[in-house]
C-alpha cells in the first residue's frame, strides 16, 4: 500500500508538472494549451521515453497509468464535462436556433455518416471483437461527430469572435452536436453492456437515455434551486456553492453509472442543470474552472497521452488509416456544416465556411469518448491512438482555417451594433444585480409598497432576478406574518417571490444577517418625509433609526424609495437623475437604465453648476462658464450615447444656478417627472446617517418619489 501511494504521488507529481510546463509552450504559440498536455503524456509514455532501455523500467512502474490514476483522471473528466454542460446556453439556441440546428444537422449527420461506412472498410486486425462491427462503426461515427466546446470556445476567445454571430452560432451548433452525440454514445454504451442489439434492446436503451435527461432537467432543477437557496440561507462557509456542485455531480454520475450509463453524462446534465440557476455566484464556478483547468484537466490529458503508442502508427497499414481516418472526419465536418449552414438556413458561403472550420476542433470531448471506447474494449489502443491524434490535429488546424474564413467574412450593421452595445454596457449595474432583498415591516399598507413592487417589476423584466420578501416579528404573530407576505406578494404578479418570516427582537440585526446572504440589492420603502428641522442633535435621523442604520451597514447596495407624492397608477416613466459626474452619480444613471424597457418613457440626466459670483469680474464674456458647460456637456454626453445604445430616450441638460437643489426641485416639477433618483457614497462612520444636506432638502421639498441609491 505504502509504494501504491508512493507510485500515484509520483505519478501525479511528473503529470502535472510536465502536462503544464508544455501546455503553456503551446499557449505561447497560440496554440490551445490541450494540446502541450496531451503531448506530454505521449512524450513520457511508451511513444518516446518508453522506447529507451534504461528508462522503460522506470516508465512502465511509474508513469504507466494505475487504478488509482484512472479514478483521478475519471475527476478530471468529470469536471470538464460539468464545465462544458455549464457552457451550454440554451437560450443562446434558442436565439439562433435556425442557423444553429442547421449548421449542427449538417455538422452531425454527414460526419456521423461518413464514420459509419468507413468504419466497414477498416481491417479486422484493427478491431477487438470483428463480429461486432455494428458497435464499433457506431461508435466511430459518434467519435468523428462531436465537437469540443471548450477548444472551440477558446479558440473563438483567442480571435476574438465569440461574441460576433460566427461564434455564437458555432457555440450553439456545438452544444446541439455535443448533446445529441453524447445522448448516441450513451445509448451505444447502453447496447455494449446489454451484450446483444435487437429492436427492443435498443428502444430500452434510448427510453433510459431520455427519462434520464428529463429526471436530470426537471428534478434535478428543483433539487438544485432548493438547495443553493438553503446554503444561501442557513450555511454561512465560504466555498459551500463549490461542496455543493460537486455533490450535486458525483450524485449524477453515480446515478448513470448504477443505470448503465457513462458517468460523465452525469456530469455533462449536472452543468446544464446549474447553468439554470441564476442565483448560483459566478465565483464558485470560477474557482471549480480554476481547480479543473489548474490541476485535474492537465493529469487527465496527460494520461491519456501515456496510452498513446505513435510506434503503432510507423506501421503502414496503421498511418494510412490514421491519414483516411483524420481527412475523412476533418473533410466531412467542414461540408456537412457548410451544406448545412449553406443550403438549410441561407447562410452565405464565408460565413458556413466559417462554421465548419470553428465545428472541426475535437479536442477534450473527443479524448474523452476515446477513452471510454478503450476502457469498454470496443476499440484497440491503436484505434485509440489515432483518434487522439485525430484530436490534436484538428484542434490545431482549427485557428488556422478560421482565420482565413473569417477574414472574408463581412458582419452585417445590426451584428455590428450588437457588438458595441455589449462593448458598452457590459460593465453596466445591472449585470451585477442578481439578489435582491426588500425588508417589510409586518402591518404595513399594502398599497405604500406599490412604489418598490413597481421597481422590483421594471429591473426583473430585463434579467432573472432572485427577490426576497423578509418580515421580521415575535413568535405570536408568525403565522400572522406569514399571511401578510402571501398578501404582499400579489402585488409582484409576474415573477416569483421567496418570503421570509424572521422571529427576532432586533429587526436591524436580522436584516443585516439576512442581507450578508449574497444579496446585491436591498431597497427599502420611507413613506414619511424627512425631519425638516436641522440635524443638530446627533441622535436625530434622516429617515428613521432603523432605515438609517440599514443604509449606513448594509455589506451591499441599498435603495431607498421616500414614497412622498406617490400617485395611483404610478409608474417610473420619466426619470430624472441630478449628476455632479462623480461615480455615485454615474452609477444613479445605470440605475435609471434598468428601469426604462419603452419608447414612451424617458430619462433625463441633469447636471447643475453652481453660479459663483465672480468677486473680481474676471470672466466678463462668460468664456469660464462655456469651458464648464462644455465639460460637463461631454461627460453627460458618454451617459447618452451609453442609454441610446440599449435603445432608450435620453436627454441631458447642464443648468447654472447659486442654489443646486433649488434648480433640481423645479426642473422635476417642469418636467412632472416621476421619479428622482440621487446616487450617494456612503461608508460606515459614526453614530448617524450623513447623506448630505443637499439630499435631504431634495427628499424634503420634492414634488415626487424619490430613491436614494448607495453604491458602494
Amino acid at each position: 500500500m505504502h509504494q501504491d501511494i508512493l507510485h500515484v504521488l509520483i505519478q501525479l507529481l511528473i503529470l502535472l508538472l510536465s502536462a503544464r510546463v508544455l501546455g503553456e509552450v503551446f499557449l505561447k504559440f497560440n496554440q490551445p494549451p490541450v494540446v502541450g498536455e496531451i503531448f506530454a503524456g505521449i512524450i513520457l509514455g511508451p511513444s518516446l521515453l518508453g522506447n529507451f532501455s534504461f528508462l522503460a523500467p522506470y516508465v512502465n512502474l511509474y508513469l504507466y497509468p494505475s487504478l488509482m490514476l484512472e479514478i483521478i483522471s475519471l475527476i478530471g473528466a468529470l469536471l470538464l464535462l460539468f464545465i462544458t454542460g455549464y457552457e451550454i446556453d440554451l437560450r443562446l439556441i434558442k436565439h439562433h436556433s435556425k442557423s444553429a440546428t442547421a449548421t449542427a444537422l449538417g455538422g452531425l449527420v454527414i460526419p456521423f455518416i461518413s464514420g459509419f461506412t468507413i468504419s466497414y472498410f477498416i481491417p479486422d486486425k484493427f478491431l477487438f471483437i470483428p463480429s461486432d462491427r455494428l458497435l464499433f462503426s457506431l461508435f466511430i461515427a459518434t467519435a468523428l461527430s462531436v465537437s469540443a466546446i471548450p477548444v472551440i470556445a477558446k479558440v473563438l476567445i483567442d480571435l476574438n469572435l465569440l461574441r460576433r454571430d460566427i461564434g455564437q452560432i458555432t457555440i450553439a451548433a456545438g452544444m446541439i452536436d455535443d448533446t445529441i452525440a453524447w445522448i448516441i454514445l450513451t445509448i451505444i454504451l447502453g447496447l455494449i453492456q446489454l451484450g446483444v442489439i435487437t429492436l427492443s434492446l435498443a428502444a430500452f436503451a434510448i427510453i433510459k437515455v431520455l427519462l434520464f435527461v428529463l429526471i436530470s432537467f426537471y428534478l434535478g432543477s428543483f433539487l438544485a434551486k432548493i438547495s443553493v437557496q438553503f446554503l444561501q440561507d442557513r450555511v454561512s462557509s465560504r466555498y459551500k456553492m463549490i461542496t455543493l456542485v460537486f455533490v450535486f455531480i458525483f450524485f449524477f454520475s453515480a446515478i448513470a453509472q448504477t443505470i448503465q450509463l457513462e458517468a460523465v453524462f452525469g456530469a455533462f446534465l449536472t452543468g446544464i442543470v446549474f447553468s439554470q440557476i441564476p442565483s448560483l455566484p459566478k465565483i464558485a464556478i470560477t474557482r471549480i474552472e480554476s481547480i479543473t483547468f489548474g490541476v485535474f484537466a492537465p493529469i487527465f490529458f496527460a494520461s491519456a497521452g501515456l496510452k498513446v503508442d505513435i510506434k503503432a502508427l510507423f506501421n503502414i497499414d496503421l498511418a494510412a488509416l490514421s491519414v483516411v481516418l483524420i481527412l475523412v472526419a476533418t473533410l466531412s465536418k467542414i461540408i456537412g456544416a457548410y451544406l448545412g449552414a449553406r443550403f438549410l438556413a441561407g447562410i452565405d458561403h464565408w460565413t458556413a465556411l466559417s462554421f465548419g472550420a470553428g465545428l472541426n476542433a475535437r479536442g477534450a470531448i473527443q479524448i474523452i469518448i476515446a477513452t471510454i471506447g478503450l476502457s469498454f474494449n470496443v476499440i484497440t489502443p491503436e484505434i485509440f491512438s489515432i483518434i487522439i491524434l485525430m484530436a490534436v490535429i484538428t484542434s490545431l488546424m482549427s485557428p488556422v482555417l478560421l482565420k482565413f474564413t473569417v477574414a472574408r467574412v463581412t458582419p452585417q450593421e445590426s451584428e455590428i451594433k450588437r457588438l458595441q452595445k455589449e462593448e458598452i454596457t457590459k460593465n453596466l449595474l445591472l449585470n451585477s444585480l442578481n439578489r435582491i432583498l426588500l425588508p417589510v415591516r409586518f402591518g404595513a399598507d399594502y398599497e405604500k409598497k406599490t412604489i418598490e413592487s413597481k421597481i422590483i417589476q421594471r429591473l426583473s423584466a430585463q434579467k432573472n432576478l432572485d427577490i426576497t420578501f423578509l418580515t421580521v416579528t415575535n413568535e405570536a404573530d408568525k403565522n400572522a406574518a406569514i399571511s401578510f407576505l402571501d398578501n404582499l406578494s400579489r402585488l409582484f404578479k409576474n415573477f416569483k417571490v421567496n418570503k421570509k418570516v424572521e422571529i427576532s427582537n432586533n429587526p436591524l440585526n436580522a436584516i443585516l444577517n439576512e442581507a450578508k446572504k449574497s444579496y446585491d440589492l436591498v431597497i427599502i420603502g420611507a413613506t414619511d418625509k424627512i425631519s425638516s428641522q436641522p440635524r443638530s442633535v446627533l441622535n436625530q435621523k434622516v429617515f428613521n433609526p432603523l432605515v438609517d442604520d440599514i443604509i449606513r451597514l448594509s455589506p451591499c447596495r441599498t435603495l431607498v424609495v421616500q414614497s412622498f407624492g406617490f400617485k395611483e397608477h404610478w409608474q417610473p416613466n420619466k426619470i430624472l437623475v441630478p449628476s455632479n459626474l462623480s461615480y455615485a452619480s454615474k452609477r444613479a444613471v445605470e440605475l435609471a437604465f434598468s428601469l426604462i424597457n419603452s419608447d414612451d418613457q424617458e430619462i433625463t440626466i441633469l447636471s447643475v453648476i453652481e453660479d459663483k459670483q465672480d468677486e473680481y469680474n474676471l470672466d466678463i464674456d462668460g468664456s469660464v462658464k462655456e469651458r464648464q458647460k462644455n465639460l460637463s456637456l461631454q461627460s453627460l454626453n458618454e451617459l447618452k450615447k451609453i442609454g441610446e445604445t440599449i435603445g432608450l430616450n435620453v436627454n441631458i441638460m447642464v443648468e447654472f444656478g447659486s442654489d443646486i437643489e433649488n434648480v433640481i426641485l423645479k426642473k422635476a416639477q417642469q418636467l412632472n417627472v416621476d421619479l428622482v433618483i440621487v446616487g450617494t457614497d456612503i461608508k460606515p462612520a459614526g453614530e448617524s446617517l450623513h447623506i448630505g444636506p443637499r439630499v435631504e432638502r431634495i427628499l424634503n421639498n420634492c414634488s415626487c418619489p424619490v430613491a436614494v441609491f448607495n453604491s458602494q
